[in-house]
């Protein structure tokens, strides 16, 4: 049974239902049931034209749902000759899929939800059990997601912004459950990729790829966090680098500058790295100006002031993080990586304390704490040693 090969189906064959004048939600039903009996009945063989077959279930479901429904006699009445099976019609929907479900009306966490059902093929349950919350809480976050999007009138371009912050959101939810949703993210972002032509949605892609390189190096064996100066290099995958750096200048090429293309470039530079120490600073301050220019980020100018203090020295970070907002997320933690490059331990040991007290999970916790730990056993190894003498 090939799961991916019905993913890849799922928005083609949703978009379909909906050009035949089935509105969103009751197609998208219809799609998700004719998923249902796909795995049911393809192992015993696959169709000659599965996207042909699941076109012919799903809509046969959409009508058997309309005849039973008195207050959708009308469009019973429309849609009352079913089209002779066969194969289905090329023409791919996945695009004004991507900006429907993207719909600005939508909350971030509603968007997410319907994009993965409705273009990513999730069921409700893999997509709940990703999010770590309640089948019954997902299903009803999609179906209010669905109700919103079926009175959306789509007379004009989606706005991509949109669509890609979307895939953002899901790339940074990484793994959970049974589903990788940061593949996840990358093969929807491909998918993109091939239906629209936009420098920011290949930026995205090769941000993606250059970020997921260095997955298999981020943790330890007793799952720690290993912050990016001291991975294992030989662990990042050479092929996404690859893949994702060409990508990234092909866009770049087009001159065309977005935000995404701009994390991109950063991302780049530490793949690009042989070491820790042969990392181009200089060149990600530079992007990182680029950055503040595109966004004004307060998040920006804080891993700016990191990369300054890399580049300058620490020193030079602190100047830079003393004129951003302290309640800023991780600004208490890079005070205190930037005071223990400059040497004041005692207050570093401090501040890393500080900061696993403020983290929002507990990998992030537990890594500042080992932080707070080694500096303090330091400190007091150096005081044991002068009170010896």
């Amino acid at each position: 049974m090939d799961e991916t090969l019905l993913r890849s189906l799922t928005p083609s064959v949703l978009g379909i239902l909906v050009r035949r004048g089935a509105d969103f939600a009751a197609a998208e039903d219809a799609v998700q049931d004719a998923l249902v009996e796909a795995v049911r009945t393809w192992p015993g063989g696959l169709p000659r034209d599965p996207k042909g077959w699941l076109v012919t279930v799903a809509w046969r479901r959409f009508l058997d749902t309309a005849r039973a429904d008195a207050a959708r006699r009308r469009r019973e009445d429309r849609a009352d000759e079913e089209p002779a099976p066969g194969p289905a019609p090329a023409v791919d929907d996945t695009l004004r899929l991507y900006f429907l479900c993207a719909h600005p009306s939508l909350t971030p966490s509603s968007a997410v939800a319907l994009t993965l059902r409705a273009v990513g093929g999730l069921t409700t349950r893999q997509i709940a059990r990703a999010y770590l919350v309640p089948e019954a809480t997902m299903a009803q976050r999609i179906s209010r997601a669905k109700r919103t999007v079926s009175e959306v009138r789509f007379d004009r371009p989606g706005d991509v912004a949109t669509v890609l912050r979307v895939l953002y959101l899901v790339f940074n939810e990484g793994y959970s459950g049974d589903v990788d949703l940061a593949a996840e993210a990358i093969r929807l972002t491909r998918q993109l990729a091939a239906a629209f032509d936009h420098p920011e949605v290949a930026g995205l892609l090769a941000l993606m790829l250059l970020h997921h390189a260095r997955r298999a190096a981020r943790t330890a064996p007793d799952g720690g966090l290993v912050p990016l100066a001291w991975q294992d290099r030989g662990r990042w995958d050479t092929g996404a680098i690859t893949e994702g750096i060409g990508i990234l200048q092909a866009a770049l090429a087009r001159d065309r500058l977005g935000e995404f293309q701009a994390q991109a470039a950063i991302a780049a530079l530490h793949a690009d790295a042989p070491t820790a120490q042969e990392t181009g600073w200089v060149q990600i301050v530079e992007w990182y100006d680029e950055l503040v220019r595109l966004t004004g980020s307060p998040v920006v100018r804080l891993n700016r002031a990191v990369a300054v203090g890399e580049a300058d020295g620490p020193r030079a970070g602190l100047v830079a993080l003393a004129a951003l907002d302290a309640s800023l997320p991780r600004h208490t933690a890079v005070a205190a990586y930037l005071h223990e490059r400059d040497g004041d331990l005692p207050t570093a040991a401090r501040l890393y304390a500080e900061a696993a007290r403020k983290a929002s999970n507990l990998a992030e916790r537990d890594h500042l704490t080992r932080q707070s730990a080694r500096l303090n056993a330091g400190l007091n190894a150096g005081l044991d040693a002068r009170r010896e003498r």
